[in-house]
């Protein structure tokens, strides 16, 4: 008998869901309940258990045992295409999207509307603007995916999701990759979503968000679900949540530090590189920064404003069309006309997007630690094996790398275990200078810790560290000083004492053209001052 489908009423159980893989139980007895029409927060540290526990409930993981009932009925979904027939619609963490097609495409892929054996196309795309209109994005639905930024093509998913008839709406991460502007419509559209009556169950760290716009929340440890809290009727904040995710009281986001900063060793003078499809774009203005030993230096901008741009370009000149510039290292200019040349001369780089650019998810941790400085445990031609082993052990036990085995494929560890395997790699490089971007997206807070710990110890070593990112309190928590860039210009600098979210945002959006940026001088940054 169905149960009860009025709001409030109970649309999912899950009861001790237990989930084992060769070697690792996932599950092991996870229950959870969510109320029909509510925002449903799950929360957990990276591998504890929350994707796994979506992926059993929308048919992708099979060989579970406990029991899951929906709308009142046991079900058990052997494929994608069963759940979302029943409703339930899961958009992970990396977005299903074919770039080459268009919105209205990948909308309606799986799903054709047809007209006598054929695409009605007509239907296709008025059905598709409609869809657009309810998740606000004014775009054509002809426009193709890569045409268009990841803010919105997170909405495009959610259009996709409403075209099947969804009850249950699952989003993994969705705003790990936005900035604050699309953070915020996206969550009003989930919020816009629940009262229409569609459930939601959203994974996520930015807890935050979580407490800004959930009903409920269920916090999973080491597979084992630990408690499920209401957000209004217990109280629930942010200390909270994180108390029952690492289970302790976390007294302070950052490890206690003092820093022991050296001498300047890295500048960076004019620095002007061209778009790399549009010559008469300049996303790099004229650009001077320099960083001192021990330091950790933070760079703070909107989305676009041009950080990634600068350090990739950098970067063995990994990105757009070198103008003009130099790189002074330890007192002598260098020419970095390539990755390898970067590499050579001391530097690091972490990207932003650890899935695309750092790591090949096809390889294994061992693999992966060795791959950006084969030549070290290269000898005779010959690549050692008991040298990459060693090393690859080495730093999993040094970074604290959860995984059973440095043998373990890089696609099964969590998002803060791949992150820590990132570092790894690129300090078997034994760089000077080491650029992290957006090192801490999409993990939980204690792998956060972690990770702001071994910058901190990488500072005391003596070596030198950018840490780029689009969360304020991560860089005011961590960087000594902070350089701000807007519309590809530096725009100014301030010290950490000097420093607090309301004067980086003033610098973030005060573009070059207020007559700062290009006229900044290395004298004012040195003395933490803002050319003004």
């Amino acid at each position: 008998m169905a149960g009860d489908i009025g709001p409030g009423s109970v649309i999912l159980e899950m009861r001790e869901i237990t989930k084992e893989f060769p070697g690792v139980k996932a599950l092991d007895g996870v229950s959870m309940t969510v109320r029909r029409g509510e925002v449903h927060a799950i929360c957990g540290e990276n591998g504890a258990g929350k994707s796994t526990l979506m992926k059993v409930l929308s048919g992708v993981y099979q060989g579970y045992t406990g029991e899951i009932l929906f709308e009142g009925q046991v079900v058990e979904y052997r494929n994608i295409r069963e759940s979302e027939h029943a409703g339930i619609v899961i958009i992970h963490q990396e977005l299903a999207l074919i770039p080459e097609l268009s919105i209205a495409e990948n909308i309606f892929l799986g799903n054709e509307q047809t007209k006598r054996g054929a695409i009605d196309w007509l239907e296709t795309r008025h059905k598709a603007s409609e869809l657009l209109a309810r998740v606000g994005l004014a775009e054509n639905p002809d426009t193709k995916i890569k045409d268009i930024g990841v803010g919105k093509q997170q909405l495009v998913e959610i259009a996709k999701a409403l075209s099947k008839e969804v009850k249950l709406l699952i989003l993994d991460e969705p705003t790990a990759a936005l900035n604050e502007g699309d953070s915020q419509h996206l969550l009003h559209l989930i919020l816009g979503l629940r009262s229409r009556g569609v459930t939601c169950i959203m994974i996520s760290h930015k807890l935050n968000e979580i407490e800004q716009i959930s009903d409920g929340i269920t916090i999973i440890r080491d597979g084992r679900s630990i408690e499920t809290l209401r957000v209004k009727e217990d109280g629930v904040d942010e200390n909270r949540i994180i108390k029952a995710m690492v289970g302790r009281d976390l007294e302070s986001r950052f490890p206690d530090y003092t820093p022991k900063i050296g001498e300047k060793f890295f500048e960076v003078h004019g620095w002007t590189v061209r778009h790399p499809n549009v010559s008469d774009r300049l996303v790099c203005k004229n650009e001077e920064f320099f960083v001192r030993r021990g330091e950790i230096v933070g760079f703070a901008g909107l989305m676009g404003a041009g950080r990634t741009e600068l350090m990739r370009s950098i970067f063995g000149r990994s990105y757009g069309s070198f103008v003009q510039g130099t790189i002074v290292k330890d007192g002598k200019e260098l020419t970095l006309r390539s990755v390898s040349d970067a590499i050579g001369a001391g530097l690091a780089y972490v990207t932003e997007d650890r899935k695309t650019l750092g790591l090949n998810l096809l390889d294994d941790l061992k693999a992966t630690t060795v791959a950006a400085n084969l030549k070290r445990i290269t000898h005779n031609f010959v690549v050692s094996e008991p040298e990459e082993y060693e090393y690859a052990e080495q730093y999993r036990k040094e970074l604290r790398t959860k995984a059973p085995s440095v043998d373990e494929g890089i696609s099964k560890l969590s998002g803060g275990n791949q992150q820590k395997v990132v570092l790894s790699k690129w300090l078997f490089t034994e760089p000077d200078l080491l650029i992290l971007d957006e090192p801490t997206r999409g993990i939980d807070v204690g792998a956060k810790f972690e990770i702001y710990g071994i910058i901190q110890r990488l500072a005391a070593e003596g070596k030198g560290v950018i840490v780029v990112s689009s969360e304020l309190p991560e860089l005011l928590g961590l960087s000594d000083r902070i350089y701000t860039i807007c519309e590809g210009a530096i725009t100014g600098v301030l010290n950490k004492s000097r420093a607090d979210q309301e004067s980086l945002m003033r610098l973030m959006t005060k573009n070059s053209h207020g007559g700062v940026g290009t006229e900044i001088s290395l004298d004012a940054v040195e003395h933490g001052g803002i050319a003004s």
